[in-house]
């Protein structure tokens, strides 16, 4: 660049502030590893450090150790290193990355260290370690429950296409659930907002609204896939055979605390009333649909199930513990339509 070069002051004071803006601090140690110049050190470092001082004076005892045992191979050696320190600041545990050098001023021979606090960056990769973790176990978990949908559903059909329809509707059913537990971040969903999406392909525009009442829980991701199918396989034999099928889509649903044990508890109830009393449904034997109803969604979320059939009604309530649900809003509601 054309000009005048800047003074000695000038540069220095430049040199200040980008370390500064940046966040990088640079200490300057003799041949004996004593401290001999220090820059933009945060303000916890900076009071322990002495001309003459030690690693030991700044990161403590254990890490002075570590750091002087590196910084001897950097000075004999002439090859670069780096290490990470972590060190209490007021009841924060804070992580240095701390890059070593060996460099000449003028016939002397030291060290230079560029320290980095990279403690949100290491924050950020547990976090990330942590949820790609919890992904690959729930991703295990949703290929079982495929896997146990696609071998009990085979095993309840006659033919192909019976069994392609009746999977692919609980497929669906899964993915339906798996997108509001994806868009809370893994939290969860709520009940109301699962009910509308398990109804949705189903029920009629002419009935209104979703006859949904009570509590509004959050669902753990868990309940909310074993609700999710629960409700499908209720809401799919009422379109094929119950009260949507006949024109009269008479149910009922309602969500209210209980208690399961000494336990705080959610009783979410279904109540249809079908148009002919001897009329034919999905849960008249020992389809997988009743299994799922009975035995497989109770017994995953820890909770009990109670599927009665009677002329002309189907009732199923089913008890769910609170380590699968929060309350978040205790006003009774209602939802809307689908």
């Amino acid at each position: 660049m054309a000009g005048a070069p800047f003074a000695l002051e000038g540069k220095e004071l430049l040199m200040e502030r980008a370390l500064a803006s940046a966040g990088i601090a640079v200490v300057y140690q003799d041949p004996d590893l004593g401290i001999a110049y220090a820059e933009n050190l945060p303000a916890h470092l900076e009071h322990a450090v002495l001309p003459g001082g030690s690693d030991a004076d700044m990161f403590g005892e254990v890490h002075g150790r570590n750091l002087e045992t590196l910084k001897r191979k950097v000075l004999e050696s002439g090859t670069p290193a780096s290490t990470e320190a972590d060190i209490a600041i007021d009841g924060e545990m804070r992580t240095y990355e701390i890059k070593v050098q060996r460099v000449t001023l003028g016939h002397e021979m030291g060290l230079l260290s560029v320290i980095t606090e990279i403690t949100e960056t290491r924050h950020r990769e547990k976090v990330l370690k942590s949820l790609l973790r919890e992904l690959s176990h729930r991703s295990k978990n949703l290929l079982a429950i495929i896997q146990g949908i696609a071998t009990q559903t085979a095993r309840n059909t006659l033919s192909l296409d019976s069994f392609l329809v009746k999977f692919r509707g609980r497929l669906q059913s899964l993915s339906n659930s798996q997108d509001l537990i994806t868009d809370s971040s893994w939290r969860g969903a709520f009940l109301f907002e699962l009910t509308r999406k398990q109804f949705a392909p189903y029920w009629p525009e002419s009935a209104g609204p979703l006859p949904v009442t009570g509590l509004n829980v959050h669902l753990t991701p868990n309940a909310a896939v074993h609700v999710g199918l629960a409700l499908h396989e209720l809401i799919v034999n009422s379109a094929t055979f119950g009260a949507i099928a006949g024109g009269a889509p008479a149910i009922a649903l309602d969500c209210q605390e209980t208690m399961h044990g000494d336990r705080k508890a959610i009783s979410f109830s279904w109540t249809e009333t079908l148009p002919n009393s001897d009329e034919v449904h999905e849960f008249s034997e020992n389809t997988f649909g009743r299994i799922v109803l009975e035995r497989v969604v109770p017994s995953s979320v820890n909770g009990k199930a109670d599927l009665r059939l009677t002329p002309g009604r189907i009732e199923y309530h089913l008890l769910i513990p609170d380590t699968e649900f929060e309350i978040l809003k205790r006003a009774p509601q209602q939802v809307g339509g689908a």
